[in-house]
């Protein structure tokens, strides 16, 4: 967790912002504080795509969003490659087991992640490769799990 000026200390849009953060290096989170809902969150420059949601949004502005109890703004910056798990009921499970990886729009070129069962410590490496608006996924390591371009 990252405050916004540690994340983007070329923007001094951000220099003030002490109500939203990174979380990671890809996911941006404005937690509502106000008890209609209202929230305002800057995003800096590059697309973003809201977790929730799926609105790609251009970044270097600022947005005013209302959220009830069930969601708060938490946007994914461009090019990112999130490991989500199969359960929701526990957090303590096999991740690769059913593991989807959500693939974010992005520039051509590899991100590499890896993804540490929580029991043994193995670390599983993946390759994200995106070349010429195509994807590709591969581990050396794992079977079981798929990939989805968000």
């Amino acid at each position: 967790m990252r405050p916004m000026a540690m994340a983007f200390p070329g923007d001094r849009n951000v220099a003030h912002l002490d109500t939203q953060y990174m979380l990671g290096p890809d996911l941006l989170v404005a937690p509502v504080f106000t008890p209609d809902g209202t929230v305002e969150v800057y995003l800096p420059a590059g697309t973003w795509t809201n977790y929730l949601t799926g609105e790609r949004v251009e970044g270097e502005r600022r947005r005013t969003e209302t959220h009830g109890f069930t969601s708060m703004p938490i946007y994914v910056r461009e090019g990112a490659v999130l490991p989500v798990g199969a359960r929701d009921d526990q957090p303590d499970y096999d991740y690769l087991d059913g593991l989807t990886l959500r693939v974010y729009p992005g520039p051509d070129g590899e991100t590499a992640l890896t993804v540490t069962d929580h029991a043994s410590g193995a670390a599983t490496p993946f390759t994200v490769t995106r070349s010429g608006g195509g994807v590709s996924v591969s581990s050396p390591l794992a079977s079981g799990w798929t990939y989805e371009l968000a």
